[in-house]
């Protein structure tokens, strides 16, 4: 992975929590990638398990958010990149996340950890 590939892929990640239903997951996740929510939380694990998840966390693929992300290191089939969100208009919630995402030789990722933290 080089960082215009993981540009595209967070902008993908974008793009699909955008799109109703979720059978774009397939085009970022492999059928085994294992997706966590957080650093103690157990791992969400294969396409249908994410499917589902995804479902529940989004209100509706029409929310009202703003993402921004900047990558902060690749290297290998690893990357990390920082992300924030804020949803509503006006901002309701907002957090600031660590991605750390381990990409397949395909371009999709296999691993997902995400460390997010929000105002106190």
């Amino acid at each position: 992975m080089d960082r215009t590939q993981v540009t595209d892929w967070l902008a993908a990640y974008e793009q699909a929590w955008r799109t109703p239903g979720t059978e774009v997951l397939a085009t970022i996740f492999t059928e085994e990638a294992s997706y966590l929510q957080g650093p103690y939380r157990a791992p969400v694990i294969g396409l249908p398990a994410i499917a589902r998840m995804w479902e529940k966390e989004r209100d509706s693929p029409d929310e009202v958010f703003h993402m921004t992300s900047e990558i902060v290191a690749v290297d290998g089939n690893t990357a990390v990149a920082r992300v924030e969100v804020r949803y509503g208009d006006p901002v309701e919630q907002e957090y600031r996340d660590l991605w750390v995402m381990r990409f397949a030789e395909d371009g999709r990722c296999n691993s997902f950890e995400e460390w997010p933290f929000r105002p106190a």
